[in-house]
């Protein structure tokens, strides 16, 4: 297989615009670039004021696609999300015509989602899914670039609402958005007082967007990553060993995991795994790719056993400790 340039070179300058507005926060540049490879969604989290907005938008606008974002709140109602239908009177004659709602974009940023209450979440649910929206018995496709990018504040935090098992586990993606070191925070500071003042870190007529034919293109080229048998045994022992951590006496996995990950979490590593192969360049995965998004990938969809959560162990821990014990080959 021939990687195609254009997609390559296209991908590594969207990653660089994205890098120059978001300062400090490199592995969550490059699980936006990976879900959009990997018609992922992605959950992005973190204490407010990190960045977790600025850097879809900084996305969005790196994109030729249609960008909407929906700011979820206690009082947000599903149809606010999905679209309703409206009676109207046509010559005369009375029907219903169906408004779509701000779901039917290429990218919804779905501001701080865990502050909206379980119904307006699950109205999410057959979007990311299915890619379908259904309303009053009709079934309407979603485009065929669609990714939800949602934000949340960490759930100790007042008025949240923590997100279903179900919802967490269609997120292809998880990435925890934490405060930057000192270096970095000097140049958000500059980076800003740059912006006050008018100028911008990229001058605009150097900026380059992605179409959606050419993501398409991308994900096509993804899907042709090849994978050894020694990396998918490899990807299967890892995900068997969140299932069986008694397998692994000589760590702490048994007492740590309660419940292991879905089927759906071998899937998104695969393909996780796959999108970091070509992001490099390559048209192979190593094992070196597999365990660069596991991290991503697995942590959210591992259940903590009740010791584990009464002693602070956290689902970072658990996914390091997989990859320090679990074996290539």
């Amino acid at each position: 297989m021939t990687l195609s340039t254009d997609a390559q070179h296209a991908f590594k300058v969207i990653t660089q615009q994205v890098s120059t507005q978001v300062v400090g926060q490199a592995h969550v540049v490059k699980a936006l670039t990976i879900g959009l490879l990997t018609k992922g969604h992605i959950l992005l989290e973190g204490l407010p004021g990190t960045a977790k907005t600025r850097a879809v938008k900084s996305l969005a606008e790196a994109l030729s696609a249609e960008f909407a974002r929906i700011q979820f709140t206690p009082d947000l109602l599903p149809s606010d999300v999905t679209g309703t239908e409206t009676y109207q009177e046509l010559d005369g004659k009375p029907q219903l015509n169906f408004q779509p709602g701000p779901i039917f974009n290429n990218l919804v940023l779905a501001d701080e989602i865990n502050r909206a209450p379980a119904k307006v979440q699950a109205a999410l649910l057959e979007a990311m899914a299915e890619y379908t929206i259904t309303v009053g018995g009709e079934t309407h496709a979603l485009p065929d670039l669609f990714m939800v990018l949602a934000t949340q504040n960490p759930v100790e935090q007042e008025g949240t609402y923590p997100l279903p098992e179900a919802q967490m586990d269609r997120f292809m993606l998880k990435v925890n958005v934490s405060y930057p070191d000192a270096e970095a925070e000097k140049e958000i500071i500059r980076l800003v007082r740059s912006e006050e003042l008018g100028k911008t870190s990229t001058d605009s007529s150097q900026l380059q967007t992605i179409t959606p034919d050419l993501v398409l293109l991308a994900r096509e080229q993804v899907s042709q990553v090849e994978i050894s048998d020694l990396c998918e045994d490899y990807l299967v022992a890892l995900i068997m060993a969140t299932r069986s951590p008694e397998a692994y006496p000589d760590t702490k996995l048994a007492a740590w995991i309660e419940v292991g990950v879905s089927p759906r979490a071998s899937i998104a590593l695969d393909k996780c795994a796959r999108a970091n192969a070509w992001l490099e360049g390559r048209d192979f995965v190593l094992p070196d790719d597999i365990r660069a998004v596991a991290q991503m990938v697995l942590g959210h969809r591992i259940t903590l056993s009740y010791d584990a959560l009464a002693d602070g162990v956290t689902q970072t821990d658990v996914v390091n400790e997989l990859l320090d014990h679990v074996l290539i080959g």
